[in-house]
């Protein structure tokens, strides 16, 4: 088996110094600059409280070199055996470098170790380059509901009936 290339990040748990950083990721990526009709934003507001205070859920934060937090990801659990992931977002300046991936990996491992059956997420149609992500990680696309004049997609994976990526088989 090869060894993962490294990514110019490293992916730790959200701590409360981060979260301006964490504002600034989300509010970059609101399209037209405003919140969705589906999105509070409640849950950025208060990390702790949403992700951290809170059984089978969990925030991570991604920071380069230079202590700077360049990419966030979040799983709550909100019904039993399912894990909804929240919030992945790289910044622009550091996207298309495996951040994202590893943020995601990230995210499905502490699923799996919580025995989690199901993930779901959702994203707007507009996030091309989430959508070939969850593409890459074999992640189901389920139905679209329209949100004022936008479509969100919603995903799934069956933890239960996939491997984890570095276990597939390689042909």
């Amino acid at each position: 088996m090869s060894q993962a290339p490294s990514i110019p990040a490293t992916i730790r748990t959200f701590e409360k110094k981060d979260h301006r950083a964490c504002e600034a990721l989300y509010r970059e990526a609101l399209l037209g600059g405003k919140l969705a009709e589906n999105d509070t934003g409640l849950d950025i507001d208060d990390i702790d409280a949403a992700y951290l205070s809170v059984p089978g859920s969990h925030f991570w934060v991604a920071e380069n070199d230079r202590g700077e937090v360049v990419g966030m990801i979040g799983v709550q659990q909100h019904d039993a055996g399912v894990g909804e992931m929240r919030r992945l977002r790289v910044r622009a300046d550091h996207r298309r470098r495996g951040i994202g991936s590893a943020l995601l990996e990230t995210a499905l491992s502490f699923c799996r170790d919580r025995q989690y059956l199901k993930i779901k997420l959702d994203t707007f149609i507009d996030f091309e380059p989430a959508i070939r992500l969850f593409d890459k990680y074999q992640f189901r696309h389920s139905h679209v509901r329209e949100v004022g004049d936008r479509q969100l997609l919603y995903f799934y994976l069956d933890l239960y009936n996939s491997e984890p990526a570095d276990e597939k088989k390689r042909p």
